[in-house]
């Protein structure tokens, strides 16, 4: 009665349905590694964001790059704006507004210097206008801010490309902006939060990041996808049992007509 499993049409079926499965059961694992790798990194950044700051010293210096679990760590470093070498750094959208970070290096008490992304400005009128940049306190400062490592092209997705209005630039690498300075800077950047004195005018605050939900939406997926699974198997079963039970009432034999009484 099965024998028609094995004709052409449903050997073809058979092959989509065992290629389909092992595909749908890798998407599930994909997912799921997914969902434990955005889960680890949300916790680790949240905890780096409420830990209590730390000196800069400690998770940064010259020559030594910031570490991937030190991102968003709360720091703190003390020394001077060096507002000679402030740059803006352009396409920093903020609250859906146009607009640039502001960069000031502080440098420090031992003659080395670190980037501090003291926040956002609006972009002026048009795209080579000079915006309007609250200047840096004068004097001794402390900076307290989450520690962020250099931007790369591969890491931001931004491009960079030549012929940059004087004084801007389009990532925040220090290796990069180190080379036009007379001093070192320290691997990574400071993005501040809070600085003592408080200045009276400053750029807006960068937002801190948004962890979102750890991977929820990769744990659906694969959740889904492992769903999928269960109804192709079902599915492949059920055309089965359709059709067997189709051709068996195909074959019912017919009922025999009633035999007519011969004439005498």
């Amino acid at each position: 009665m099965y024998r028609f499993l094995l004709t052409p049409r449903w050997l073809a079926l058979h092959v989509v349905v065992l290629l389909v499965i092992p595909a749908f059961v890798f998407l599930g694992r994909w997912q799921f590694g997914r969902f434990e790798e955005r889960s680890a990194n949300s916790s680790r950044v949240t905890a780096n964001i409420e830990a209590a700051p730390v000196p800069l010293d400690t998770l940064a210096g010259v020559g030594r790059p910031v570490r991937e679990d030190d991102r968003f760590r709360k720091v703190t470093v003390s020394g001077s704006y060096d507002p000679s070498h402030a740059l803006l750094v352009r396409r920093r959208p903020q609250q859906g507004q146009n607009g640039f970070y502001v960069l000031t290096p502080l440098v420090t008490g031992d003659g080395t210097g670190v980037i501090v992304n003291r926040g956002w400005v609006k972009a002026g009128a048009t795209a080579d206008a000079v915006p309007e940049v609250p200047a840096p306190p004068a004097g001794q400062v402390t900076v307290t801010g989450r520690l962020r490592l250099s931007e790369t092209e591969e890491s931001s997705g931004i491009r960079v490309r030549p012929g940059l209005p004087p004084g801007q630039v389009l990532l925040i690498n220090a290796d990069t902006i180190g080379q036009g300075l007379p001093y070192q800077l320290v691997g990574g950047f400071v993005e501040l939060t809070e600085q003592a004195p408080a200045p009276a005018a400053a750029p807006a605050p960068v937002p801190a990041p948004d962890v979102g939900a750890g991977g929820g939406l990769n744990l659906a997926y694969g959740i889904q996808w492992w769903l999928f699974i269960g109804i192709a198997v079902a599915g492949w079963i059920l055309l089965i049992r359709r059709e067997a039970a189709e051709r068996r009432a195909g074959k019912q034999p017919e009922e025999p007509e009633e035999s007519v009484p011969a004439a005498n």
